[in-house]
């Protein structure tokens, strides 16, 4: 087991004050090693959006601890989540979040602009993106864009971006949800090549197909933890 990745201690969510105040999250306690495959499941209202939000340095928790690969990130502020975002998170979303205008290589590269720890020349950072599409299968896409592919393809570049800047873990919220079976799949069997390959990954689904292709399945509901179990009938594609 690798060292963790993700600590959460006593984590508390709350929105609104006196009688109107409603916890979101209420006492989470989570870790995720390194190497691991972890998906987060719960329904609609259950709090594994505002927990995915903290996860993944866009919103800060009202108590408690958030340990990121090592570094306390539980009340930092916006400017410096931003820079840890950049460093150890690699985001997929289930809207894909491409820039329109760009082409795939384009759109790999921007991540790599705003990381303050990795100086590379254009030339270095062009390769790293071609490099990075490549290994998700889209060596001979790499200029086009976004509208001239389907929604596998632009989920594949989505998963090229987060992949560029070497991150602590990949982070994706519903990456198969606009999808159709068939690419569906094809993404889910990619994310299983990551993992095989030592990738970090938590993905965010309230789908309990989606949770059978992972290692451990946390059901958040109401706010809490209400399960967190190894996955013995765990599907590998």
């Amino acid at each position: 087991m690798g060292s963790p990745i993700i600590e959460v201690s006593g984590l508390t969510k709350v929105y609104g004050m006196g009688e109107a105040m409603v916890y979101a999250l209420h006492g989470i306690e989570l870790q995720v090693n390194a190497g691991e495959f972890v998906v987060i499941m719960g329904a609609s209202g259950s709090g594994k959006s505002t927990l995915m939000n903290i996860l993944g340095c866009l919103d800060r928790p009202t108590s408690g601890t958030y340990i990121l690969d090592g570094e306390d990130v539980s009340q930092l502020s916006k400017n410096k989540l931003a820079d840890v975002r950049n460093r150890k998170i690699g985001f997929v979303f289930q809207a894909y979040n491409l820039l329109q205008k760009m082409d795939a290589v384009k759109n790999v590269t921007l991540p790599m602009l705003y990381n303050t720890e990795n100086h590379r020349t254009d030339a270095d950072r062009y390769k790293a993106a071609v490099e990075a599409l490549e290994s998700v299968g889209l060596g001979s896409r790499i200029h086009h864009r976004p509208t001239e592919m389907s929604g596998g393809q632009q989920q594949r570049v989505s998963i090229a971006r987060a992949l560029v800047n070497h991150p602590a873990m990949i982070l994706a919220d519903e990456p198969t949800g606009n999808l159709d079976t068939h690419s569906g799949a094809e993404i889910l069997d990619l994310f299983h090549q990551l993992h095989a390959q030592g990738g970090t990954i938590v993905m965010v689904t309230h789908d309990p197909e989606i949770g059978r292709h992972a290692q451990r399945i946390v059901t958040v509901s109401d706010g809490v933890v209400l399960s967190d179990e190894y996955n013995p009938e765990r599907r590998v594609n």
